[in-house]
């Protein structure tokens, strides 16, 4: 555990934007020279200004980097008091940010369709995921899921759409816990009802770990490669403190922060 080389750095960043795009969900964008690092799926930790007792950052995904403008566009749900401060920076505030950190995603070994899986705030990831698949020449269809309609981010929604564009095939399905918008059902439900109607390569997961883990069931019936990026508290982002240790079917521990956060989803122990 945790002896993968990390290439994370310190760097400070400026903050461009931090609007609210969801309920208890914001997207920043800050200017910060880590954006050309970034490759999807990986994160950054940030420090938090306002309150110096607050010793460990906040780790959080993100949707976009831009290499060419050196900007990145972060997403975080606000749950606790780190997050509430973040929610409070406005343009031109600045702090420091510690990444790259971690594993993210890779292209489908196969040829063929993706399908991109997002629960909640685990959107950010899947479009990063999508764009990244864009950009390689991968179709895809993608499934969104949120607790009720008001906690869909609909900039994101619009990202998968761009992503897409050009794909006359391109299936979207937005599914609530409350069914007040789209089916009433986790993102699993819609996922396993398209991995049994068309033929995909491999398919792209992050949310939280019931959805993923039905997700990933679905997948392995379907006999499609999956990769679930997971959620934990990722305190330190070096693999030291094992707070974000990971159970493995095969009896092993991981780090989050090191060995993921994206794994090959039959690796994991759900």
């Amino acid at each position: 555990m945790g002896a993968n080389k990390s290439r994370a750095r310190l760097f400070d960043f400026t903050v461009r934007s931090n609007e609210r795009v969801a309920e208890d969900s914001f997207a920043m964008l800050v200017e910060c020279e880590v954006a050309p690092l970034l490759s999807p799926g990986e994160f950054v930790e940030v420090g938090v200004p306002g309150d110096a007792s607050q010793l460990l950052r906040v780790p959080l995904s993100f949707s976009r980097a831009d290499a060419e403008a050196s900007t990145l566009r972060i997403e975080y749900a606000v749950v606790g008091d780190g997050t509430r401060r973040l929610s409070q920076m406005r343009p031109g505030d600045a702090s420091t940010l510690v990444g790259p950190c971690g594993h993210g995603w890779r292209l489908p070994a196969a040829a063929g369709r993706a399908l991109v899986v997002a629960g909640g705030i685990g959107i950010p990831p899947v479009v990063a995921a999508a764009e990244m698949l864009a950009a390689a020449g991968v179709r895809f269809d993608a499934v969104v899921a949120a607790k009720t309609a008001g906690r869909i981010v609909g900039p994101d929604v619009e990202l998968l759409r761009a992503a897409a564009q050009g794909d006359a095939d391109f299936r979207l399905a937005v599914a609530t816990d409350d069914g007040s918008a789209g089916v009433r059902a986790l993102a699993s439900a819609p996922a396993a009802e398209l991995l049994g109607e068309r033929a995909y390569a491999c398919v792209y997961t992050c949310g939280p770990a019931p959805m993923m883990a039905g997700v990933s069931a679905a997948a392995q019936a379907a006999g499609v490669a999956c990769q679930a990026s997971l959620e934990r508290m990722m305190a330190c982002g070096f693999g030291v403190c094992g707070g974000c240790n990971v159970a493995m079917a095969d009896g092993s521990m991981k780090s989050c922060c090191m060995d993921g956060p994206v794994f090959d989803a039959k690796e994991v122990l759900w």
